[in-house]
């Protein structure tokens, strides 16, 4: 009953009846909802408190959020390399986790307080007289915002792999309850997120900042006790060192045999079954031969002088992914630009839905509406109907449902060229519902790319590096949003001629050729789709990806 690598939050062997399954799973969820209630309206509504209240000017305040959310990503990779190679992921979230409260906390108080953020003034009225933070108080806003991003980037890389280990992949059963949680943990997101846009923002903007920051203090207080309540209920995979050194001894000792000839039969000074620490015997395979080298015996003792077979299919497999890894990020840069001007176009359409006004900022209800009936609907109805035309355990591939993300990305950006083109040549201002379509695709694209990397990151891991396969997702989002501001910038700089501004430097959107500029992305799409096809279409999964037993 029990399963090889995982124990208890005491250290005892796991049993399969006691621990792990969906009932584990619903606290991860319970921590990952009230995590996005939290984090998804202030990643979305901090430019407003930076330039409104703290009185930074425009760009610093979005050059602020946008390096706060970089280094989210960078602190995830942290939580990930000492969750897989010291600590347990649960323990990990646990520790860091009140970090996240704290600069909450720190932030309220800021806020509540007015001898620690400048006096009330109207920025846009009077700019000269409004005095923006400095000294001190600067250094408690800073303080504030990284302390909460270190804790949210550990727990952020942690809690999809400590919901992927509640269930076993080599147990058919398991395996498809597996598919079923990513497709939750991203229905997650987009309901704690749909909870925030309505309930955090309202308190930000209308009762105050230090009750917004306080509730979503709170939040991420109740959450983390809720997965400390359940720390009897979770499989904790048992920390293997440090997977970083074992690729790295692997490269330098297959260097330093470069000139070696492969014999038939390699001579390893220990099995990979019996070696210290390891929880995965990984199969041989025959690709990136040059790194079996690594398993030589020279007569040599020592990590950096021979290497066992496990270590070197562990950096196969990293290797292997590696190449995806750079086209999804590639492939995801129109995702960030079209979320950031479709909403800018809703700012120029008729918002009204009857007597109510719909804000510019609410608009990502809508997409975050069309993910939460879309998930459902996908892992309840389609998942069931393609396994059974298909074989496979989550109805198509990992790769397969990543690449119908990119194709919706391509149709949405074709179809808001064409729509932004009407809305310019229209005689009277065009209806929200207009931009329905590309919302629509934005939802598709989130409910098959997000969560369908997402799983083939944790799924193609080796049980060492599940954390770094998580962080390594969340920084595909964050390396596709910097390249997407890159592509802003040369296409401005491109169509900048003389004293004309590029195509996106108008100061109003009416005075933009953003229709050309959704073309460039429906082409920079494209060419990224043929480049993912290119390395998905050589990819082989390291686990058999159709039902063992049906």
């Amino acid at each position: 009953m029990t399963i090889r690598g995982f124990v208890d939050w005491r250290g005892n062997p796991i049993n399969r009846e006691v621990h792990g399954g969906v009932r584990a799973a619903w606290f991860i969820y319970f921590l990952t909802v009230v995590a996005n209630i939290v984090n998804v309206p202030n990643m979305l509504n901090m430019v407003t408190y930076l330039h409104g209240t703290i009185h930074m000017g425009v760009s610093r305040s979005a050059t602020t959020v946008t390096n706060v959310l970089g280094a989210t990503s960078g602190f995830a990779l942290i939580g990930a390399f000492l969750s897989d190679s010291y600590i347990t992921r649960s323990r990990t979230i646990l520790i860091f986790g009140p970090l996240e409260f704290l600069g909450y906390g720190l932030l309220a108080l800021q806020a509540h307080l007015p001898s620690l953020h400048p006096p009330p003034c109207n920025i846009e009225a009077e700019p000269s007289n409004c005095k923006e933070v400095h000294g001190w108080n600067s250094t408690l806003l800073f303080a504030a915002l990284y302390i909460s991003a270190l804790g949210d980037g550990c727990m952020r890389a942690c809690m999809p792999s400590l919901g992927a280990d509640q269930f076993d992949h080599e147990n058919p059963s398991e395996s498809r309850q597996q598919s079923s949680f990513f497709n939750w943990y991203t229905f997650g997101i987009s309901f704690g997120g749909f909870i925030g846009l309505i309930l955090v923002v309202w308190l930000q903007n209308d009762k105050g900042w230090d009750i917004g920051f306080g509730l979503c203090a709170i939040l991420i207080l109740l959450g983390l006790l809720v997965v400390a309540v359940g720390l009897p209920f979770y499989r904790n995979q048992i920390p293997e060192g440090s997977p970083l050194t074992r690729i790295l001894q692997v490269l330098v000792v297959a260097f330093r045999n470069r000139s070696l000839e492969l014999p038939e039969k390699l001579e390893e000074a220990q099995e990979s079954s019996t070696e210290p620490g390891c929880i995965e015997v990984l199969p041989e395979t025959n690709s990136l031969k040059v790194l079996d080298k690594a398993c030589i015996n020279r007569g040599k003792d020592g990590v950096w002088s021979l290497c066992s077979r496990t270590k070197v299919e562990e950096t196969k497999i990293v290797l292997r992914v590696l190449p995806l890894f750079i086209s999804s990020i590639i492939g995801y840069i129109s995702n960030p630009v079209l979320f950031t001007f479709t909403v800018q176009q809703g700012g120029m359409t008729n918002t009204r839905l009857g007597k109510i006004h719909v804000s510019p900022a609410t608009l990502f209800i809508i997409p975050t509406i069309f993910q939460m009936v879309m998930l459902p609907v996908y892992d309840q109805f389609l998942v069931p109907f393609l396994r059974k035309r298909t074989g496979y355990a989550s109805g198509i591939t990992h790769l397969q449902r990543v690449g119908i993300g990119f194709t919706s990305i391509i149709l949405a950006s074709v179809i808001a060229a064409v729509v932004e083109r009407k809305r310019k040549e229209a005689a009277v201002q065009m209806s929200l519902f207009w931009l329905t379509p590309q919302f629509f695709l934005l939802g598709v694209s989130d409910v098959t790319s997000f969560p369908g990397l997402l799983e083939f990151f944790n799924s193609e891991a080796p049980r060492g590096m599940k954390s770094i396969a998580a962080a390594l997702f969340w920084c595909v989002l964050g390396l596709s949003s910097l390249l997407a501001t890159f592509l802003v910038q040369i296409v401005n700089r491109a169509t900048r001629h003389g004293h004309q501004a590029g195509w996106l430097e108008a100061t109003s959107l009416n005075s933009s050729r953003l229709d050309l500029f959704y073309w460039v992305v429906a082409v920079v799409g494209f060419l990224a789709f043929l480049n993912y096809m290119f390395w998905a279409k050589r990819y082989v999964y390291r686990h058999n990806p159709r039902i063992v037993v049906r």
